[in-house]
């Protein structure tokens, strides 16, 4: 019996994605539209553009997923979608898009949690990467820390107080000019650039916190850009050094306070970044741990994760019914302890 075959969506911010994945990990399609032109003038994400966007490009995203994986609907075994959390108009319009071909095709729904889809997409990079394993997921709207125990059990050790470390790199690219999206932008002025060259907090390092914070952060890189000293390439480079120093240091305090996990795991758009994977990869060997990150392409928001989270669920039995919300906000680990600033919402 072959393994079941399950088709993700993904629309939760500026990625359309269609994505056929098997249970034994075979990627038979996957296509992307992705927003950046839409995007690129206003310097960030505009919500609305965001969910007209989707609304357009979905429908044949799915069917050109269909036709290169050579299945048609009827032999898909689930449909997996994001339900959340996201931008709420995205987010709307690829869980309706699942719930529809559910109901059209008889077939389960699995409504998908995103950030579960990040916290499992190693395991279908990896088959060897078994359960529990220290996560630290960090993103364009999330940066936490997480123990993975199993297909929908974590338990959340840090988060981010403030801004995610995905949107620090967002603002900082936006305040030195070098595009959109910020965070590859900032990665390739960083290559040219002095990582000691400007003095940058690191807020939180080295207290009794286990949060991240990267507020103050960015408003240093402002006060450092308007200072008219420092050569952009220099502000991004310190920029990067410093969130690098900020992750290592609250993952190095998490891994002490635990009992020793299979692997120390990175996922979400900002594990893309090389200068945070190495660093990682550092702290792994120092702790006698296996380092797993996805590809670099999976890292990102796509529906490959999705499908992959989907089938994750169904083995354990877990589908929704049609009538599941789509959320904006959705914790992974809702016993989660509730923490000062954004962390409230974590």
């Amino acid at each position: 019996m072959s393994a079941p075959l399950i088709l993700g969506l993904e629309s939760s911010c500026d990625e359309t994605a269609a994505a056929l994945v098997r249970g034994d990990r075979t990627i038979l399609s996957h296509k992307l539209a992705g927003q950046e032109a839409h995007h690129a003038p206003f310097g960030g994400v505009v919500p609305e553009i965001a969910a007209r966007a989707h609304v357009e490009v979905l429908g044949p995203l799915v069917e050109a997923a269909l036709a290169d994986a050579g299945v048609t609907l009827a032999g898909v075994d689930a449909i997996a979608a994001t339900a959340g959390p996201g931008l709420i108009g995205g987010v709307m319009v690829g869980l309706v898009t699942g719930k529809a071909l559910a109901l059209s095709a008889g077939k389960p729904l699995i409504a998908v949690n995103h950030l579960e889809g990040h916290a499992l997409s190693p395991r279908l990079a990896d088959p060897d990467l078994q359960f529990p394993y220290l996560l630290l997921l960090v993103s364009g709207g999330h940066c936490q820390l997480l123990l993975v125990e199993g297909v929908g059990a974590y338990r959340r050790l840090a988060t981010t107080i403030d801004d995610a470390a995905g949107e620090a790199f967002d603002k900082t690219a936006k305040l030195l000019g070098l595009g959109f999206p910020g965070g590859p932008a900032v990665e390739r002025a960083a290559a040219d650039g002095d990582p000691r060259a400007v003095p940058l907090p690191r807020p939180l390092v080295g207290s009794g916190e286990p949060h991240f914070s990267f507020a103050g952060l960015k408003s240093a890189v402002l006060r450092a850009r308007d200072a008219g000293i420092h050569a952009t390439p220099d502000i991004a480079a310190s920029f990067q050094q410093a969130v690098v120093d900020c992750l290592v240091d609250r993952t190095r305090r998490a891994l002490g306070r635990i009992a020793p996990p299979t692997a120390l795991v990175v996922a979400g758009g900002v594990a893309a970044n090389r200068a945070v994977r190495g660093a990682l990869e550092q702290v792994a060997a120092e702790h006698g741990l296996r380092f797993v990150a996805p590809p670099l392409w999976l890292c990102t928001d796509n529906a490959a994760m999705i499908a992959w989270a989907g089938a994750e669920r169904l083995e354990a039995g877990l589908t929704d019914p049609l009538d599941v919300p789509a959320r904006a906000r959705w914790p992974l680990d809702p016993e989660g302890e509730r923490v000062r600033g954004a962390g409230v919402k974590a």
